[in-house]
């Protein structure tokens, strides 16, 4: 029995809008369900659609004051909220194991993490530029471009990395003198209660980051909402789907960061220890398998197949999956009773569809306090059909298909086979043939000998299923400005 998971109080959640720090909303209550444990654990306001309608107003009227404000301040504020993030290290590891099971032993360096892109974002507030322009009509017109900020938008983001997606939106949205409306889910309250509380201890103006969880419905009202001018999300298709159906009619424009099902091709001269190493461990390892970018597809050059499929199976057998607290824990649980039993039937399915199981592909039972959680084997399906649910579907859980090829050609037609264009990651020793396929894959961004990395500096982000527009890198900050040209006579 481990007591660690049990004991540790829970904060109390509250809407944040402007100076207020409310503890109830009009959409009722959540039950918070600890996934470690599968018992509630704290009982979560939800904001209504009043609640966000007041956020929004509150946040245009701040608008007119931050979009003046001079970018060094904005820097300034924005470097403070990190320094005072990085000093509660510890504590967004407990929260964030609090919120959704991801093990405290991780936790840190995804803290470490997110004060980057805050950091990198900060030093992006006094850099956004214009342009001259010169015209060759009779008169000698001279033009000059303005990069202005959108004002008010709303931000929706994802249980799986409740930190980092905050990271990965606020900041630049912010750095572009823009103000925020942040419906952080349900399943996750912990860590955004935390960063909520320390927006307003470095000293950003009231109004400029409104923080509020809410459910679908609040989500839908944030996105409606006439005076929020663009929508960012993290999420997966359906939700998105209907994001830019709300969004049609006005022509409102939206990022959208979505799932994936991402094709990591292991070529017969590869570093085998790296390309398995870092393949199965995120693909069934990190945060449980739930990361949109995860390598979750595994080609391998048929000369080296059952070697591969050998070596993925010795160290997938070696994750503990256990307790988020416990120091020895890899791998916590999934983030729900729906996930488990979602994932349950796609391992079922694959065995069906005629997949080979490697390894898993069953629940982990635990005991005490834990027997309730929702963990799961870190499992393992070898020979793939490349059309099958498993190489087609978004698990979104610890859960590998390996599918084998035949040469450079045949991996590209099978990666590319998706609907999804997330992530790629080609490993191999031949210099030539790694650039070639990062050319001809159809994904956002593309790896090359080497595990997924969220790089503040550099775009991240898909096309297809996998989503529309990009964070990180100028890119980043460019989603959050709007261009104007100016003319001169």
């Amino acid at each position: 029995m481990t007591t660690a998971t049990t004991d540790l109080g829970r904060p109390d959640v509250h809407l944040h809008i402007g100076t207020e720090r409310l503890a109830e909303g009009s959409a009722g209550t959540f039950e918070h369900v600890n996934p470690a444990t599968g018992q509630v654990d704290k009982i979560i306001p939800l904001a209504g659609p009043a609640e966000v309608d007041r956020a929004v107003s509150v946040a245009a009227a701040a608008f007119a004051t931050w979009k003046r404000t001079v970018p060094a301040e904005r820097a300034r504020l924005l470097n403070r909220l990190a320094d005072l993030i990085d000093a509660r290290t510890e504590d967004f590891a407990r929260l964030g194991a609090m919120d959704n099971g991801t093990p405290m032993s991780g936790g840190a360096g995804g803290v470490g993490l997110s004060t980057s892109w805050i950091r990198y974002y900060a030093g992006w507030a006094d850099k956004v530029t214009s342009e001259v322009t010169s015209t060759l009509t009779a008169g000698g017109d001279l033009g000059y471009t303005l990069r202005q900020p959108y004002g008010v938008i709303g931000i929706i983001i994802t249980w799986n990395g409740p930190l980092i997606s905050l990271a990965m939106k606020i900041p630049a949205a912010v750095a572009a003198g823009n103000t925020v409306v942040v419906k952080p889910s349900e399943l996750t309250p912990f860590s955004g209660e935390l960063f909520a509380e320390l927006v307003a201890e470095a000293g950003f103006p009231p109004g400029v980051i409104n923080i509020l969880p809410g459910d679908a419905a609040s989500g839908a009202a944030l996105v409606e909402h006439p005076q929020v001018k663009k929508i960012s999300f993290t999420g997966g298709p359906a939700t998105a789907s209907k994001i830019l159906a709300a969004c049609a009619p006005t022509m409102k424009p939206a990022v959208l960061e979505l799932g994936g099902k991402s094709a990591n091709i292991i070529f017969e001269d590869a570093d085998l220890d790296a390309a398995c190493g870092f393949g199965t461990i995120m693909s069934v390892g990190l945060l449980a398998g739930q990361g949109c970018a995860f390598p979750t597809r595994m080609l391998v050059q048929q000369s080296i197949y059952e070697e591969v499929v050998a070596r993925v199976k010795a160290i997938a057998e070696t994750i503990v999956v256990g307790d988020p607290f416990a120091p020895d824990t890899f791998t916590g649980p999934v983030v729900n009773q729906a996930a488990f039993e979602r994932i349950q039937g796609a391992i079922a399915k694959a065995a069906q569809d005629g997949a080979r199981l490697v390894t898993g592909g069953a629940p982990v039972q635990l005991d005490g306090d834990l027997a309730g959680g929702y963990y799961l084997q870190p499992t393992v399906f070898a020979d793939v059909d490349p059309d099958s649910d498993l190489a087609q579907e978004e698990v979104f859980g610890p859960v590998l298909a390996i599918i084998p090829f035949r040469d450079e050609a045949h991996a590209i037609e099978i990666a590319n086979n998706t609907r999804y264009g997330l992530s790629g990651y080609v490993n191999t020793k031949d210099i030539g043939r790694a650039l070639r396929v990062a050319e001809e894959l159809v994904t956002g961004e593309v790896k090359i000998n080497g595990a997924a990395s969220l790089v503040a500096t550099r775009p991240f982000g898909g096309l297809g299923l996998s989503g529309l527009g990009k964070e990180g890198g100028r890119a980043g900050i460019e989603e959050y400005l709007f261009t104007k040209g100016v003319g001169i006579a």
